[in-house]
């Protein structure tokens, strides 16, 4: 099994909004994360770590302005603990091995998945296509994205993004 650590070349790497969301617990705006509207078949990993966190499969629209999972996909690479600094006892969720900063978790998810709403910060993440995950170390987790097949694009860029209310 891989090993996943705080890693202080990634750190050094990573844009200003991206250092602001994982080192220093920050949230991007709603409707301005690059994965956002992403739809393609792949996992979502730490930006600091490369530790795998959400799957394709387990994405969905919330509506929130953020992009939103209803589980991990590992639930021993995401820890959750009390944030009451949003002036309600919130439930914060970070990268185990990574430390980043990832968003919260909520009870307000889909009932069906289990009911719960992983609300992630794009700039958090790291997305691997499913073509990608094997050559990247992740064939692993091949069978969480699901079978379908659809085609690469890109990110979309901050700004485009806009919350659908």
């Amino acid at each position: 099994m891989k090993k996943y650590s705080k890693d202080r070349e990634a750190i050094a790497k990573l844009s200003p909004e991206q250092y602001r969301v994982t080192q220093e617990s920050y949230t991007e705006r709603p409707g301005t994360g690059a994965y956002l509207r992403t739809k393609d078949p792949g996992i979502y990993v730490d930006v600091v770590s490369g530790e795998p966190l959400f799957a394709s499969s387990d994405k969905y629209d919330s509506g929130s302005g953020w992009p939103s999972f209803t589980k991990p996909i590992e639930r021993a690479n995401v820890n959750e603990l009390p944030d009451p600094t949003h002036g309600i006892t919130g439930v914060e969720v970070r990268s185990t091995h990574g430390d980043s900063h990832l968003g919260h978790v909520f009870n307000d998810g889909p009932k069906d998945r289990g009911g719960l709403r992983y609300c992630i910060n794009s700039a958090s993440l790291r997305f691997v296509h499913r073509d990608d995950m094997v050559a990247e170390g992740y064939g692993d987790y091949l069978n969480q994205v699901g079978d379908v097949q659809r085609p690469r694009s890109e990110p979309e860029t901050s700004g485009q993004d806009r919350l659908d209310r």
